[in-house]
C-alpha cells in the first residue's frame, strides 16, 4: 500500500511488469497509457462460445487452415538427418531386443534349475 501512495505522490506510475521495472517498455505504453488488457471486465464464457460457433463447413475450413498454418511452422529434417535418426533407432531397438532375449533366456534357465524341470 505504501508503494502505491508513494507513486501517487511523486506523480510517477509504478511499473506493473518485470519488463517495465527494467525499463523495457513498449512504444505504445511508453507514453503513460495503460496496458490494453487491463481495466476491462473478463468476458463471460457463453459470449465467446456463441461467437465462435458457425456452420460445420466454416468450422471445418477454419480447422484445415489452422492445420496448414501449423505445418508451415514445422522444421522438417533433411534426408541425411532422417537416415541418421533411422539408423540410431534401429540400433537401439536391436540392442533392446537382444537384452530382453538374454534376460528371458537367463530367467527361463533359472526357473528350470529352481523347479528341476
Amino acid at each position: 500500500m505504501s508503494d502505491e501512495r508513494d507513486s501517487e505522490r511523486s506523480g510517477q506510475e509504478r511499473p506493473s511488469t518485470a519488463a517495465d521495472r527494467r525499463g523495457r517498455r513498449s512504444a505504445a505504453s511508453s507514453d503513460g497509457a495503460s496496458t490494453s488488457g487491463k481495466g476491462r471486465a473478463t468476458p463471460a464464457r457463453g459470449a465467446t462460445a456463441t461467437a465462435e460457433k458457425g456452420s460445420i463447413v466454416a468450422r471445418l475450413v477454419r480447422f484445415l487452415r489452422e492445420v496448414v498454418a501449423e505445418l508451415r511452422k514445422v522444421i522438417w529434417p533433411t534426408r541425411s538427418q532422417m537416415v541418421t535418426y533411422t539408423i540410431a533407432v534401429l540400433v537401439f531397438v536391436s540392442f533392446m531386443v537382444a537384452l530382453v532375449f538374454a534376460l528371458d533366456t537367463l530367467f527361463a534357465e533359472g526357473v528350470a534349475l529352481l523347479f528341476g524341470n
